[in-house]
This record gives structure tokens, sequence and C-alpha cells, in this order.
């Protein structure tokens, strides 16, 4: 998620103070070098507004750091000025001399934000006469929703040989229940005109609670020097989703993800003057999804999709993103301070209202400022300010780069 800030000065001071001697030497697939701190946290994004609390973090390694990647967990605990609970955990864990990978994605949110309706085309704001495009009488354009959400995701990893590829299996779940939708706009419309409420309704959902429940398989090639803050190479996943009906899902269906980021250097000697490029795609292969399970802006596992728009802002059965970004140090001989500028697009296509995927393309742009404050794990803070097509923006502070 796009959320969270760590307090500048209690991590500054962490960081560069040197807490822990590192030890001579290593116990394999043991805890080594372990790091917790439990700071409070400030962030801001347009789907949760500001938030407010706790964001504990560790940093470990599982082996010798010569040969073993740092492992990482992030935890928050939130409130926000929108009145969202946000309490979530997500860590990556890589083991003795990188064997295995173990990743997870834990989350329970007591939130609410506004959905717009299918498709790339869909407006801002809801038209007086809500019932304008197809399918006929599906309102569109922002419509409020609350709603919970208990997410469960983890993924094991196996290296292959000495090679920087792994293949594994993970188990994903999704519970969406107690939603509600609603207009701050004064029109009045009946609950099955919704678009969230009549897409399900289309597709035998129930409109105030639902369950995916599936297993995914995974290939991974991890080339990146430091994965969190990358200076060179390349990651790739495609993972493919079945979320059968017999583990818990409302509906049998199945998705494809494909995520592939390449990190070009422009200066040996300064490597962190590159420029980073992001291709994703996210498409249903069969069956149907709920609503709130549709592929959607913003909704990648640590949120950084679509700087320029709010969480959930486009929505469809498939999805594609790209996004270059350039990034640069502000100082001649340190890494303290960095800069960067970039451009994403996204698209998305579904049945339900008949738009194809790349019918429009929506482009968001912005720039940014970095604070780099541990050299050695390349610990960053971001801030980001990005545009979006009609009227849209949004203010980021996150911890380390967006991709």
């Amino acid at each position: 998620m796009k959320y969270t800030l760590l307090a500048w000065f209690c991590l500054l001071l962490f960081c560069r103070s040197g807490f822990g001697q590192e030890p001579v030497q290593y116990t394999p697939n043991k805890i080594n070098q372990f790091k917790f701190v439990p700071l409070p946290a400030i962030g801001s994004n347009p789907a949760n507004g500001w938030m407010f609390g706790l964001a504990p973090s560790a940093t470990w390694y599982m082996g010798d750091p010569q040969t073993t990647k740092l492992s990482n967990l992030v935890g928050n605990i939130l409130y926000t000025t929108k009145k969202q609970w946000i309490f979530s955990v997500r860590s990556n864990i890589f083991l003795n001399e990188n064997d295995w990978i173990l990743v997870g994605d834990w989350r329970y949110f007591i939130t609410s934000q506004p959905t717009f309706g299918l498709g790339s085309s869909s407006p801002n704001e809801p038209s007086q006469d809500p019932y304008f495009r197809e399918p006929p009488g599906v309102l569109w354009g922002e419509q409020q929703m609350n709603f919970r959400l208990l997410r469960f995701y983890e993924t094991v990893l196996k290296r292959i040989s000495d090679s920087n590829f792994y293949l594994g299996i993970g188990y994903h779940l999704d519970i969406h229940s107690r939603i509600e939708n609603f207009l701050n706009e004064p029109i009045s419309a009946p609950e099955e005109v919704f678009t969230h409420n009549a897409y399900n309704l289309s597709n035998g959902f129930d409109t105030e609670s639902y369950a995916l429940s599936g297993l995914t398989l995974n290939a991974v090639y991890e080339n990146r020097d430091i994965p969190v803050s990358p200076y060179e190479r390349n990651f790739a996943l495609i993972s493919y989703k079945v979320n059968p009906t017999f583990l818990g899902s409302d509906q049998s269906s199945s998705t494809l993800l494909l995520d592939y980021r390449h990190y070009f250097n422009l200066s040996e000697r300064r490597k962190r003057h590159l420029i980073g490029f992001w291709a994703y795609g996210n498409f249903l292969v069969s069956g149907k999804l709920p609503y709130m399970n549709l592929p959607a802006l913003t909704w990648d596992m640590f949120g950084r999709t679509g700087r320029g728009y709010a969480q959930g802002r486009f929505r469809g059965e498939s999805m594609l993103y790209s996004e270059v970004e350039y990034r640069f140090p502000l100082q001649k001989n340190k890494e303290t301070f960095g800069g960067t500028l970039f451009l994403n697009a996204n698209s998305f296509g579904n049945e339900f209202n008949q738009e194809n995927l790349l019918n429009q393309v929506n482009l968001g742009y912005g720039l940014g400022l970095r604070v780099m404050i541990n050299e050695k794990n390349r610990t960053t803070i971001t801030i980001d300010y990005g545009f979006g097509r009609e009227g849209n923006s949004g203010f980021y502070l996150n911890i380390n780069e967006s991709f």
C-alpha cells in the first residue's frame, strides 16, 4: 500500500547509530543481526488521507551477508483521517544462501474507498443522469464503499541449483465483508445500480460479502542487487492462480499475473543514476471474480502502481500497467539526497461494459525526492507528487523505492 513513512528523526537516529555489532560468525537458517524498530508512523495517499500509528519493522540475515540477501518485515497499525483502521504485515525472507524465499502479505482493514466503475474510461464524478453508460441502469462515476478485508497470502519459492531462478507455490485468501455502497452527491440511486452491486448480481456473487481462496504456481527470476532499492539488473515473476470452490471460493476462477522490472545504469561511478522500467499485467483467465478481487490500480502487494491516482481508481477483468522512472543523485559525492521523475500508463478491459483492453490508456506523471537514511541497506524515504488525467493527483510518502 502507498502509505508508510517511518518517523523521520527516530529512524534517522537508529540507522545512523550503528546499533548492534556484526557477529563474527553466522548461523545458517537462524536469525542473525536482527534489528527491530517499533517506530511511530506518518503517511499519506489519496485513498486514505493522512495516517498515524505504528510501523514496526525488522531486518535480519538468515546466513552470511556475503551470500544471503537481507530479510525484512514491515508492519502497520494505522488510523486515518478518513476513519479507517489498517493492520498489515508484509515480509520477504531469504533463507541461507538464498536457497528459499518466503513471501508474506497479511492484512486486516476496516476501511473505505471510492470506486468509479469498470474499465479505463470511467468518469470522475457521477452524472446527474447516472444511467448514461452501458449496460443500462448502472451508475458510473465516483461511488463510495465501506468494507472490511481479511487477507492472508503466503508463498514459498525454491532456488533452482545456483541460478537466480525460483519455483514455488503459494496460498492466497481474501475475504471481503460488511460491504456498503453510498453516494456523496445528492443523487437518488437504488442499491442494485451501484457498479459493485450490479456487477456482482449479474455474475452470481453476493453484494455484502464474498471470499476468494486459491493456490498459486510461481516462477521468479531475482537478479536485483538489493530488492528494496535496486541499482541494477532485473526481476521477473509469473504467477498463475487457481481459485477452486472446494478451497472456499464463492466461484471457481483462475488468473495470471506477470511482473517484469529492469534497471539501466547511466553511470558506472554513480550507480544511483539510472532509469528503471516496470511492466505489469494481471488477467482473468477463466471463470468470474467478485468485484473487489478484480485487477485494480494500486492493489499490487506494496501498492505502488498508479502514482497520480487513488487506490482502485481503475478496475477491470484485465489490466496492463507500465512505468519508467529516472532516478538521480542530488549531491556530487554523497548519496543522502536524490530525485526522480516518473511516467506511467494503465489500461483496463472487461466484458461487463464491453470495453476492450487498450481502448483507452490513462497516463500518470510526477516527480519526487529521495532521502537515503542507511547507505548499506539503501533504506530510503520517498516523497512523490503525481498527476493523472482529468484533475486526478496524489501526494505519496513511503519507505523505499516504488519498484
